[in-house]
């Protein structure tokens, strides 16, 4: 009778110790794509009964850089509360009051775009700098858009159009969605006052 019990306990299986204990399908986390992880900046809200009153001469615009947003100001009212795209990495969105020293409708990066034919205008590479990057035979230099350019440094810092991440990627400048890079730019003029703050 002992002996059986001895064979019996040899014969048991035992648990492989390389292996992690088997979790069930409630306890065993679904990973997101990263897409998902990354927060989607809330939609711009416009204020009508605000807006319906500005004016290049009675609007200014603060940005916060925290917080990822741009607000057109109409006097003390806040008339458009806007997400926005900053600098990737913390100093290459200045701080500060800036004035708008320049406004151009259809204005063209001079630093980053496309190298593109010569013959044909396709783009032969994409994402390029113009001070790091040489142009292959054939090609030539064309500046990303930046529609609705309201410049705020002569070291080529503005608001434009871009595309919105949700998060700081831009190289510097300060990203709009189109619509509303458009109402700041109708909104505003030269020496319009545009505060930058952390």
């Amino acid at each position: 009778m002992i002996a059986l019990a001895v064979g019996a306990l040899q014969a048991a299986p035992t648990p492989d110790k390389d292996k992690p204990p088997r979790r069930s399908a409630k306890s065993r986390k679904v990973q997101k794509p990263a897409s998902q992880l990354i927060a989607k900046p809330s939609p711009p809200k416009v204020i009508p009964r605000v807006l319906d009153r500005a004016t290049p001469e009675n609007t200014r615009i603060e940005v916060s850089l925290g917080k990822q947003r741009a607000f057109l100001i109409v006097e003390e009212e806040i008339a458009i509360d806007a997400p926005i795209s900053s600098g990737k990495r913390s100093g290459m969105t200045p701080t500060g009051t800036f004035t708008i020293l320049e406004k151009d409708a259809d204005h063209r990066s001079s630093l980053y775009g496309d190298f593109v034919s010569r013959k044909n205008g396709e783009v032969i590479r994409r994402g390029v700098s113009a001070k790091i990057d040489s142009a292959p035979s054939g090609a030539a230099f064309r500046g990303a858009p930046m529609r609705w350019f309201l410049r705020i440094t002569w070291e080529g810092v503005g608001m434009h159009t871009g595309i919105l991440p949700g998060y700081p990627a831009s190289h510097g400048c300060i990203r709009l969605p189109d619509d509303i890079a458009r109402i700041f730019y109708d909104r505003t003029r030269i020496g319009t006052e545009v505060r930058v703050s952390e």
